[in-house]
């Protein structure tokens, strides 16, 4: 069920008829929480936007009891200031935005905040943190990325990973043909500088990493992966009814 195209008696009955046998308690809504900020040359702006969405839409085919609920789809984009198209909220307002969201799905047994954007991590931690201490099911995922083996420049923003995702879910939104690579300083030399001046002051083409060597078929089995961590990782952690009928 897609939450946007429902009404809300169908959203009622579904409360009620979607908890398991086991005492697994339904629904549980999940908020694709992606940005608007720059991707280099050659990935839209709102690449950790679909990638959110697409991991979040698979997971509903995978398990019983979701509910896709709608996008946040600015966030916490400070970092990326000063690239044209750029929109962020802030981590202050992004955090309140997620819990005042928590709150209001009280109806649900639960909230998984599917997110697609790093920037996000201290926003949606320190919610869900606040909306569990008060009673709720609240839970904040985020891809695992991998690293780099091979001894090549780190893939943080708009590299090899973004670049093949987007391959995979809407190649048509990549201008390839424009890719360039960023800096290839090591994370540990940039952070200074990252943090003192954002991206821009460390690319001026807002890459991190390289796009070379981006396919879609590497980034349909990212896309795998993900879907297949967030399944996993919500049925380990969803509620559960003590004395189920």
């Amino acid at each position: 069920m897609r939450l946007g195209e429902a009404t809300w008696n169908e959203v009622e009955t579904a409360t009620r008829s979607m908890g398991d046998d086991d005492g697994t308690l339904s629904p549980i809504i999940l908020i694709p929480v992606g940005s608007t900020e720059q991707h280099g040359p050659h990935l839209p702006l709102n690449t950790d936007t679909l990638v959110a969405e697409e991991v979040a839409g698979r997971a509903l085919h995978r398990t019983t009891g979701l509910i896709m609920g709608p996008t946040i789809s600015v966030s916490a984009s400070g970092e990326h200031a000063g690239f044209a198209g750029t929109l962020s909220i802030g981590t202050e307002v992004m955090t309140q935005v997620a819990v005042e969201l928590g709150r209001s799905a009280d109806w649900a047994a639960g909230v998984v905040f599917v997110n697609g954007h790093g920037g996000n991590h201290d926003a949606l931690t320190r919610a869900a943190e606040l909306l569990t201490s008060e009673g709720r099911s609240v839970m904040a995922w985020w891809p695992k990325w991998r690293r780099r083996t091979d001894g090549g420049p780190p893939d943080l923003h708009a590299g090899r990973i973004e670049t093949s995702l987007m391959l995979a879910i809407d190649p048509g939104l990549v201008r390839f043909e424009l890719s360039a690579a960023g800096p290839d300083t090591p994370l540990d030399q940039l952070l200074p500088t990252l943090r003192a001046a954002g991206v821009r002051g460390v690319s001026p083409n807002g890459v991190l990493g390289d796009p070379d060597g981006a396919s879609g078929a590497e980034g349909e089995r990212f896309v795998n992966d993900f879907v297949d961590d967030l399944v996993m990782t919500i049925e380990a952690w969803r509620p559960i009814d003590p004395t189920p009928a």
